[in-house]
């Protein structure tokens, strides 16, 4: 009787001590999502919260603001901006990857790798642009996006990458006649359509290549006319133009940003994922009319819907929410009627600050307000925390 109440206190004692100890385990994961909104401003967030009732960035707890100056110009591109997220040296407009001599300097997607952990492109334009490419590519000029391409099946074993811009890597299209498919075919499950990715199940999947399309992939939404009859209720999503506006992009980038964390939960190391939504950039360099800025930015805030679900899931992930630039000064106002409208005052970047939205363990060092390249130092020294 003695032996086994011996027993019985032994085992109540490791027990005691063995789960706290796995919580602590699990609770250093790093489990990292970034997304950026490309020419996102307090704007286009402004567009979206009068178009939902409640927006899935209002969840967010820590917010704070972004400084996005390059080191030669006063308003920044995209290229700039995301080396400065990806690497956390500030640099010219057009470097990828590179610090303002040229030299390539480190990404965190680079630093995941070194420590073992999975990592995840994913991007609504080519994965060669801007953005995506700062991550994992090292050039001079970011019009290099044969090299671009190159660089990212040949220099890394990113786990998933998913977007469009297919032809970049196509040898029929490359002037060096590499066919970097053919490399991809041999390492990765290679997704080449949209209704593919929409009805794919990444169960059991180590690795994913899903670029759907042969350039960008289609705007979010777009517009139906109403032959001058205004829609019978006014959603505020821009519809002063009699106009109604109906989804477009398959698969959304909610979805996209779901198959990315299927495949990547799979690794207990943890993961590094970036999500673009590049079009909301275009949307504003064009001057568009409010609803297809509001589609964008709802399908944006739909995959960050997407994390958040997924956090609920894995409460160690951190997820930020920020943007490249601020384009188009866009202004939300009155237009006819007391319909909203989209105001702008220009057609390109402005040097706005950027909003950031922080969740998860780690967040609030992201609060207050920072330089861009700051938020990627501290965004790096987390994962070497962890």
């Amino acid at each position: 009787m003695k032996r086994a109440v011996r027993v019985l206190l032994i085992l109540t004692a490791l027990r005691a001590w063995a789960v706290p100890a796995f919580a602590q385990n699990a609770a250093t994961v790093p489990r990292i999502i970034l997304f950026i909104g490309d020419g996102v401003g307090t704007g286009q967030w402004t567009a979206a919260a009068f178009a939902a009732d409640r927006l899935a960035v209002h969840q967010f707890p820590v917010v704070g603001l972004v400084d996005v100056r390059p080191t030669d110009q006063k308003i920044t591109d995209s290229a700039a901006s995301a080396t400065a997220y990806a690497t956390g040296v500030r640099t010219y407009n057009g470097a990828i990857g590179v610090a303002p001599d040229s030299t390539p300097v480190p990404t965190i997607l680079e630093l995941a790798t070194e420590r073992g952990l999975a990592t995840g492109l994913v991007a609504t334009s080519r994965i060669t642009h801007a953005t995506p490419a700062s991550f994992a590519a090292h050039v001079p000029d970011r019009g290099m996006e044969m090299e671009i391409a190159r660089q990212m099946i040949q220099d890394h074993e990113i786990t998933v990458i998913m977007g469009g811009g297919r032809a970049w890597f196509d040898g029929r299209r490359r002037p060096d006649a590499r066919d970097l498919l053919a490399e991809v075919r041999a390492r990765y499950t290679v997704i080449t359509t949209p209704e593919a990715l929409e009805a794919v199940d990444a169960t059991g999947m180590d690795r994913l290549f899903a670029l759907v399309s042969e350039d960008h992939m289609p705007a979010a939404v777009q517009a139906i006319r109403n032959h001058g009859r205004r829609p019978e209720a006014d959603t505020g999503a821009g519809d002063e133009g009699g106009e109604t506006w109906l989804p477009l992009r398959i698969p959304t980038l909610g979805k996209m940003t779901s198959v990315s964390l299927d495949v990547l939960d799979r690794d207990p190391d943890g993961f590094f994922l970036m999500v673009e939504a590049a079009q909301p950039d275009w949307r504003s360099h064009g001057n568009e009319p409010l609803g297809a800025v509001v589609g964008e930015m709802l399908d944006f805030d739909g995959a960050i819907a997407a994390a958040l679900e997924y956090q609920r899931r894995r409460p160690e992930t951190l997820i930020l929410v920020t943007g490249d630039h601020e384009t188009g000064g866009l202004a939300i106002q009155y237009g006819r009627g007391g319909s909203l409208v989209a105001a702008y005052t220009t057609g390109d970047h402005t040097a706005q600050l950027i909003p950031l939205f922080a969740k998860g363990p780690g967040a609030e060092r992201f609060a207050g307000v920072h330089h861009y390249d700051e938020v990627g130092r501290r965004l790096l020294q987390y994962l070497q925390d962890r």
